[in-house]
């Protein structure tokens, strides 16, 4: 990728990584017997679904707008789980969704009326949960104690209520396929009967199997190993972030160097907070291309977003050379998550999104305006 061609700052999806995850995600899909689907929750850049679509054809959704642009832009419908539908936005997430799971009982009871008088064929199913999960930032642990996501064993019963044709369960974050096969032995544990009872299981999310020491060959034997034991069921998995994993960066620009109680801090074109929540949420520190950690005798940065926020920096890295304004940093692996999560605050316009394509060129998708900030405030 030729940095020099990129306006700063820009978020590069790489074409030929991107078909790389893709091809693996497809083999995993073919050999195993599953179904796979994409997240819009981690991957919404809809002008790559063209290539999406050669590989995987569904997705899921969370939202009325993300089951909408499933079904405008997947050209499929979705498969639609959100923690609560509101009367006002359920009779439309019906019309664009194939399958719909419902967080509660109570949830289920109040809108399957509604599925029933619609007369449409969509597949209805609850959320389960394990109460069990090996994810340990508690921001993004579903199974804490207390979690308001998903219906634990006690409360749903044996026996399922008339309507509910499949079970979905999501425990995992960038997790491995050992964390699965043990959460997999918790929902038999714990569901054993009511899986018997449905048609699906929906394995959520968290499936980094695009990751380098992801153990591929270990989750398709657990796929299969489940589906021997339950031949009868269909099985979902729908992961985000392996779609996009390390296949495209965040092209900054240093506008700036200050120095204040011996910390040298680079002043960038680009937020922490507005561009990588991430960061400052899970919590961790990106890659930077070319840097370093902290190495004595290295000229040594903290990286400082551009909004008023005093928190919206990271540090520290160190670099072969001083740094000079307007040199070009690349943060790595800032496609998947990062780009559905920016905000405009402070007024800070999104970086442009373009397409280094397999053909080593640069597509430039879409550069923001004030229009862009204007109209979300009003």
């Amino acid at each position: 990728m030729d940095i020099s061609q990129i306006p700063s700052p820009c978020y590069v999806l790489d074409e030929k990584l991107f078909r790389a995850n893709l091809s693996l995600i497809r083999s995993v899909k073919e050999r195993a017997g599953v179904n796979i689907i994409l997240a819009f929750k981690a991957f919404a850049l809809w002008k790559a679904f063209p290539i999406v679509r050669e590989y995987i054809p569904y997705s899921t959704a969370s939202s009325l707008f993300e089951a909408r642009l499933a079904y405008e832009e997947m050209g499929s419908a979705a498969h639609t789980y959100a923690p609560v539908y509101t009367d006002k936005d359920f009779p439309e997430i019906l019309s664009y969704s194939s399958h719909i799971t419902f967080n509660s009982l109570t949830q289920f009871a109040h809108h399957y009326p509604t599925v029933q008088a619609s007369g449409r064929r969509v597949s209805c199913g609850l959320r389960i949960n394990p109460e069990y999960s090996d994810v340990e930032t508690a921001l993004y642990n579903p199974c804490a104690p207390g979690s308001r996501l998903g219906v634990t064993a006690a409360i749903l019963g044996d026996t399922l209520p008339a309507g509910v044709e499949g079970l979905h369960f999501h425990t995992l974050c960038e997790s491995t396929s050992y964390d699965l096969e043990r959460t997999l032995a918790r929902v038999e544990e714990r569901f054993g009967k009511q899986l018997a009872q449905v048609k699906w299981l929906n394995m959520g999310g968290g499936h980094l199997m695009t990751r380098k020491d992801y153990d591929v060959e270990h989750l398709i034997s657990v796929l299969k190993a489940f589906k021997q034991r339950h031949p009868h069921l269909e099985l979902i998995l729908e992961p985000g972030s392996a779609f996009a994993w390390q296949t495209g960066v965040l092209v900054a620009s240093v506008v700036d160097i200050v120095e204040n109680a011996g910390i040298r801090t680079a002043i960038l074109d680009v937020s922490f907070t507005c561009h990588m929540p991430d960061c400052l949420e899970m919590p961790y520190k990106p890659v930077v291309r070319g840097a370093l950690e902290p190495t004595s005798g290295l000229p040594t940065y903290r990286l400082g977003g551009n909004s008023c926020l005093s928190g919206d920096f990271m540090g520290d890295w160190s670099f072969d050379h001083e740094l000079q304004v307007g040199e070009r940093l690349v943060f790595e692996d800032m496609i998947h998550y990062t780009l559905v999560k920016t905000t405009m605050f402070n007024g800070i316009s999104h970086p442009s999104i373009a397409l280094w394509g397999a053909d080593d060129t640069l597509t430039l998708w879409r550069e923001y305006t004030y229009d862009d900030y204007k109209s979300r405030m009003a």
